[in-house]
């Protein structure tokens, strides 16, 4: 299946990429065709309107919408960077990707997804703040705490995931250029070269489970000493409400991590299932959660939901 780029000469250098989608199952990408295009618009459409409703409406002027705001960019780029080129892939066939934009694509893919995760680490000790410090909230969690923790999310995810890239960019491809997969992936991309990737492998597993794996603990515990919380709470008006703004929170964790899981699981169960499983499950963790990101919060968070209603009818 592997297009050799040369018989002879091993001198002979990549210059770009053939994506290859499905190769075992091809018929997978005519119905995957346009429930992807249409999540990809609701995806798009639906993030759109969120941060249009939070810049808008000044009652939604606030820390934990500024953060859900940051979690609708980081799910736009997400989208833009995958959807896009898979669709092209699907409807037309345009499987070939520069060198150059193969590896931005990774890039971002990497250092996106890890901002997100620490995007949802400051979102729930926001909630913690607000159910465990009630009195302390306005105090701690002001707009400055909110730039200091986006600084932190961005500098600590590019720094860190900056390395996959490069790492696999100066490896020498000298063969084989058909990437087995929709998306241009660390692993599948650097396993082409001709030169040992152990750093590459090394790195990324390092890296990318000390980052989520750090993070998703951090979540988790949040949650207990929230949880602890609400069932000490007395007033049954107070737990209810607490719990509502924490369910929207908890769904969207579970969500990611839960794909997230069923990824790691597929890769590591390799031989029992079809090798275009993880690759379906890492084209689709770039889009379900950030359909559902803020369909989840507009739907449980009245605020946001009158703040819609409000540009309608301004709309209208």
């Amino acid at each position: 299946m592997h297009h050799l780029l040369s018989d002879n000469s091993s001198s002979t250098e990549v210059s770009e990429f053939l994506l290859n989608c499905f190769t075992r199952s091809p018929s997978w990408q005519h119905w995957l065709s346009l429930p992807l295009s249409l999540l990809f618009l609701l995806a798009m459409g639906a993030n759109a309107t969120l941060l249009i409703t939070i810049r808008l409406e000044a009652s939604l002027h606030e820390p934990m919408y500024y953060l859900l705001s940051l979690l609708s960019l980081l799910d736009i780029v997400l989208c833009l960077t995958v959807i896009p080129k898979v669709l092209l892939i699907f409807w037309f066939d345009l499987r070939p990707i520069s060198f150059f934009a193969c590896f931005l694509q990774m890039y971002i893919m990497n250092c996106f997804l890890a901002m997100e995760s620490c995007t949802f680490l400051i979102m729930a000790y926001d909630r913690y703040v607000a159910i465990c410090h009630p009195l302390r909230y306005p105090s701690i969690i002001t707009d400055q705490f909110v730039a200091r923790a986006a600084i932190f999310i961005v500098a600590r995810n590019a720094l860190v995931t900056g390395p996959i890239p490069i790492f696999s960019a100066r490896l020498h491809y000298c063969k084989y250029n058909v990437i087995e997969n929709c998306i241009c992936a660390n692993l599948s991309v650097s396993k082409l070269s001709c030169d040992n990737i152990t750093l590459n492998r090394l790195y990324q597993f390092i890296a990318g489970w000390t980052m989520l794996g750090s993070d998703l603990i951090l979540i988790f515990l949040s949650y207990i000493f929230i949880l602890r919380a609400i069932l000490q709470l007395k007033a049954k008006g107070a737990a209810v409400k607490a719990l509502s703004t924490c369910g929207s929170h908890f769904i969207l964790i579970l969500f990611f991590s839960t794909i997230l899981l069923v990824f790691v699981l597929t890769h590591v169960a390799k031989k029992r299932v079809s090798p275009d499983v993880p690759i379906l499950l890492n084209v689709l963790h770039h889009v379900i959660p950030a359909a559902l990101n803020p369909i989840v919060y507009g739907v449980r968070t009245q605020e946001i939901k009158q703040g819609i209603m409000k540009l309608i009818k301004k709309g209208v």
